[in-house]
């Protein structure tokens, strides 16, 4: 069996690599950061190091450096960054913004309320807004957006922040 030419090997890692950033990259919500600044200097990395495949590779440690790259840009930080793009607290923030749009889609409103939030939040076991603490007795994020949400009424930290225009929510860690 006769193995691969550089230039084939290239071409197909290059298009490998760019399949799973945009795999990657469409695989996480839609009202989330996608990240895509980091994700596109990541493909660059992974497409340069696939060019490198191109260039005359008579060292064997040259091979084994571009191949490391092309897994670690290529593979294994888009996948990390899809998996850790969600984390419980703004799991629970995207589904208090969907039973929010739900709420207001049912009232016929074109655009979600704060109380709708809140609702959604308390009805999920959570909470709007900052815990009150002796450092910082003020309630922040609870009256206006971008909404501070916390997935247990009694926890502080980690929480996420919503954020509505008309229908269509934005979930951030704040």
């Amino acid at each position: 069996m006769q193995s691969l030419s550089p230039r084939a090997r290239a071409l197909g890692a290059a298009v490998l690599c760019l399949v799973i950033a945009v795999g990657a990259g469409l695989a996480v919500d839609s009202r989330l950061d996608r990240h895509w600044i980091l994700r596109g200097v990541t493909a660059v990395l992974a497409l340069c190091c696939a060019a490198l495949l191109l260039s005359d590779q008579t060292r064997r440690l040259r091979q084994i450096v571009t191949l490391v790259g092309l897994a670690m840009f290529g593979l294994v930080i888009p996948l990390t960054q899809t998996q850790w793009s969600k984390p419980p607290e703004i799991e629970f923030a995207l589904q208090v913004a969907t039973d929010a749009k739900s709420a207001a889609e049912k009232a016929a409103a074109s655009n979600v309320t704060v109380d709708q939030v809140k609702t959604a939040a308390e009805a999920r076991g959570g909470a709007v807004g900052s815990l009150p603490t002796e450092k910082s007795p003020q309630v922040r994020g609870a009256t206006a957006y971008p909404l501070i949400v916390r997935a247990k009424q009694d926890q502080g930290r980690p929480w996420a922040c919503i954020t509505f225009t008309g229908l269509k929510a934005k979930v951030t860690a704040c």
